[in-house]
């Protein structure tokens, strides 16, 4: 799509205060304006279809953080403003077809990119249950409300999005006694495609923590609570609280939401942080509710590391601190360090491959402005001289990459700069 005029200035401003620094100035000028440029599309229906990049599919997730950093613009911008009311609706409309979907077609297709049982909806990408995906959509609601006080978009197509999502909320706060979702593929690509235990996933107990089958990353859960997707859920459940009490008074759904919130909350304090000896109290990455800790972090939003970022904890947080500690270090699995980077990787990837978005997520929930300048440089030399990131990289050769059009990581890239300028 065009760029809209208040988004071109805004770039062409920033740039122009960056000419000291011409790496930097020009891998934003690539990066900011690249997900509206390349992967934003205005339907005829009006609603904003907004895909990954090379996947020619729109994740609830992504299509979320793809947009983010340009609400800011969107309170003195109507043609942003009209861009986000369209992505509200058609998320809406994606989880009104199917709220355990993670990704969606632009258009209805009886053919599917993989043999998953049960067969998805003719809409649906992929039907991997991750839990930050119904949590994502809130956020966007919430914070575009927050932004340009625009209380029009909240009808009845939004009230019947927030009524699914918590009422899918309700059924995985109870997954073995209530859920009915399973997933099985039969072409699994690897390891990390496929649930166990005949798609039901592993054995767990309910402990007041919300089920999810798949982490940010589209891998499998290794243990089926992702403290980080639960601790998103408690933000988005009170952000649901808060506009169900202020546009739909008359929804009972806004009790679930306020009980969910704060058992949650309880359950990730009781059951999501670890005593460790060398670090002290931190968060786990995941648990079963039954005595088994998973200590790592992935690069993929929500992480352990984006906790500041997504309002869970402040970023001084003792126990944050000491979680972001243990996952920026060699304890950390996924932590891998080269000649050019150092950083947050995932299972998703090559072993020993950095993320650009964990580089971009560590400068945006620092509170050292040295860290962040370092790590603006370090993400500036680091694209193969395409000024745009990937998905991950080889941390001693950046030109070995994974995904040369991944606009969520472009997007966060924007989000740094802008924080640093």
């Amino acid at each position: 799509m065009q760029i809209p005029a208040s988004v071109s200035t805004y770039c062409a401003t920033l740039c122009q205060d960056l000419h000291a620094y011409p790496v930097i100035a020009e891998t934003f000028r690539a990066c900011y304006p690249n997900a509206l440029v390349s992967t934003t599309e205005v339907l005829p229906d009006g609603t904003t279809f907004v895909f990954t990049g090379d996947i020619a599919a729109m994740w609830l997730r992504d299509s979320t953080a793809q947009l983010h950093p340009y609400l800011p613009l969107a309170a003195a911008d109507p043609q942003l403003r009209d861009l986000f009311r369209g992505l509200i609706r058609r998320q809406a409309a994606y989880i009104s077809i199917d709220p355990y979907a993670n990704a969606f077609k632009r258009t209805p297709a009886p053919t599917f990119p993989f043999q998953d049982t049960p067969t998805p909806d003719p809409w649906v990408w992929e039907r991997k249950f991750e839990l930050d995906s119904l949590c994502h959509p809130i956020s966007l609601l919430y914070e575009y409300w927050q932004t340009t006080g625009d209380a029009t978009i909240f009808d009845a197509t939004v009230l019947a999005m927030l009524e699914r999502i918590i009422q899918t909320l309700l059924v995985e706060h109870d997954h073995a006694g209530r859920s009915l979702y399973t997933f099985a593929r039969a072409d699994p690509v690897g390891p990390y495609d496929q649930l166990p235990n005949d798609g039901r996933g592993m054995p767990h107990r309910s402990c007041g923590l919300l089920w999810s089958g798949f982490r940010p990353s589209d891998d499998v859960c290794a243990l089926n609570y992702n403290i980080p997707a639960n601790m998103l859920a408690v933000v988005a459940l009170g952000r649901a609280s808060t506009l169900l009490a202020r546009f739909y008074p008359e929804s009972p759904l806004r009790h679930d939401a306020d009980h969910l919130r704060s058992g949650v909350d309880a359950a990730i304090q009781r059951y999501g942080i670890y005593e460790h000896t060398q670090f002290g109290p931190l968060y786990a990455y995941e648990v079963d509710g039954a005595g088994k800790v998973l200590l790592m972090d992935d690069a993929n939003v929500p992480s352990l590391l984006a906790i500041p970022y997504f309002g869970y904890r402040r970023a001084d947080d003792p126990v944050y601190q000491n979680t972001r500690r243990f996952i920026l270090g060699q304890a950390n699995p996924y932590y891998a360090h080269g000649r050019f980077a150092r950083g947050i990787g995932s299972p998703h990837t090559p072993t020993g491959y950095v993320w650009p978005i964990a580089l971009a997520m560590q400068g945006l929930t620092s509170l050292d402005l040295v860290e962040v300048e370092a790590l603006v440089q370090m993400l500036s030399a680091t694209t193969a001289g395409t000024h745009l990131m990937h998905e991950s990289f080889h941390p001693d050769d950046p030109a070995q990459f994974t995904r040369p059009w991944f606009a969520w990581a472009n997007s966060l890239f924007g989000e740094l700069i802008l924080k640093l300028h």
